[in-house]
């Protein structure tokens, strides 16, 4: 790599490209349209990496169109990801490092997603501690955010932070790629859209929204709290009048940069708990995979239990880690003993620990009861004498449990009872 001319019309350095690759290497991912995965790639790095840069660094590279993908979303939509190669998540990855330092430092601090040293568990703090303070919350979802962005407004965003001419020509270049179909047609963009599963993608929505959304609040109504995480907006109120009117406004400014408030999952929520007692019917939402609704506390200053609003795991979650327990096929693992299985699961069982186990962890009872059963069929298949007996089955699991209570992940937490 040390043979690469740098002598080039656009400031783009090999180190550049070499540390965009790496963060791209260490992100994974799938292949493209071109179909070269991380695998092959890196069989061949110097020369896509020398080719990438020649191109970038001279002005003439071009990004490839990415490739339509289809996932299921939580409500049983599809939700549809654009794929770009390696090679333009690469280049992507390179403006992204120029450019984000200057967004960081103007974003507000009530925005979570997709940005450097802030998680998804912040924003829900932040809304679990707003919701103790005021009454009423908005609940704002977006309909279509990614598929909306009008590219002339976020261009403008972009001019503002970005002098640099060669950034925007390839921000411009990005935003106007074209997408490959599942069905394989060739779908040119109109004005409007960023593809989500690109890198850049989530920088220029949080730009988008930053002025779209969070300065405009900021300097429309300043009684308003709000937590933003990419385009999953929650807003606080202290009386249900002010978030009608704030809800009102919302709309209005919607309309005015090209996006719309979804009619049916936007809502206005009421706090209730044992100091709130006013009538109405919405009291919960959805947060990141969590529920915020009324639930029972015990307050160890008093001894006593009372009526709280906090969160915890939602349906939906259970449901699919419930899915995920029923496409992994628990009962049917091959393996020879049940350390096997143990190694198997709990990465999978780590990840939905420490996401879902951060707030209210016993609520995870129900998900390990539901693996724990799925265990006991597994022993019920391997060995002949729980074949005809589910409770010598749990008799089973709980002695194992005995002998090695840290086999598996989620057993080195009391407050998740997993043996039913």
């Amino acid at each position: 790599m040390n043979l690469w001319n740098e002598t080039k019309s656009i400031p783009i350095s090999r180190q550049m490209v070499w540390e965009a690759y790496q963060k791209v290497r260490s992100n994974k991912g799938s292949a493209g349209v071109d179909a070269i995965d991380m695998q092959e790639f890196d069989a061949d790095r110097r020369r896509h990496l020398y080719k990438l840069w020649n191109r970038m660094a001279s002005g003439s590279y071009f990004p490839p169109p990415v490739k339509e993908v289809e996932i299921s979303k939580k409500d049983g939509s599809i939700r549809k990801l654009g794929i770009p190669t390696i090679s333009d998540r690469v280049g992507q990855m390179v403006v992204k490092m120029f450019v984000e330092p200057r967004l960081e430092a103007v974003f507000s601090p009530n925005s979570f997603g997709y940005r450097p040293k802030r998680n998804a568990h912040q924003a829900l703090s932040k809304v679990r501690e707003n919701c103790w303070k005021q009454n009423w919350v908005i609940d704002l979802d977006i309909k279509g955010f990614f598929d909306n962005i009008d590219h002339n407004k976020l261009m403008l965003a972009v001019e503002k932070h970005v002098p640099e001419n060669w950034v925007k020509l390839y921000i411009k270049r990005w935003l106007e790629a074209p997408v490959i179909t599942i069905s394989g047609k060739r779908i040119q963009k109109q004005g409007k859209g960023t593809p989500q599963g690109g890198v850049i993608s989530p920088l220029l929505a949080n730009l988008f929204l930053h002025y779209a959304f969070d300065k405009w609040l900021e300097r429309t109504d300043k009684n308003v709290v709000f937590t933003r995480y990419a385009d999953d907006v929650i807003l606080h109120c202290n009386t249900k009048a002010h978030a009608e009117k704030v809800l009102n406004l919302v709309h209005q400014r919607m309309a005015s940069v090209g996006l719309e408030l979804h009619p049916q999952k936007t809502k206005i929520v009421y706090c209730r708990d044992y100091r709130r007692k006013e009538k109405y019917p919405t009291i919960k939402f959805d947060f990141l995979g969590y529920s915020f609704q009324p639930r029972t506390a015990f307050s160890k200053k008093k001894r006593k239990l009372f009526l709280g609003y906090d969160c915890a795991i939602s349906i939906g979650s259970r449901k699919r880690i419930a899915d995920k327990l029923e496409e992994l096929g628990v009962n049917k693992l091959t393996f020879k003993s049940i350390v096997g299985v143990a190694q198997y699961l709990n990465p999978i069982i780590r990840g939905w620990v420490r996401y879902y186990g951060k707030f209210k962890m016993y609520e995870l009872t129900k998900v390990f009861r539901l693996l724990s059963k799925r265990l006991v069929w597994w022993a019920r298949k391997r060995y002949k004498r729980y074949k005809t007996s589910i409770s010598k089955g749990y008799q089973w699991l709980a002695e194992v449990r005995k002998q090695y209570p840290t086999l598996f992940y989620h057993w080195n937490f009391n407050q998740i009872n997993c043996i039913a």
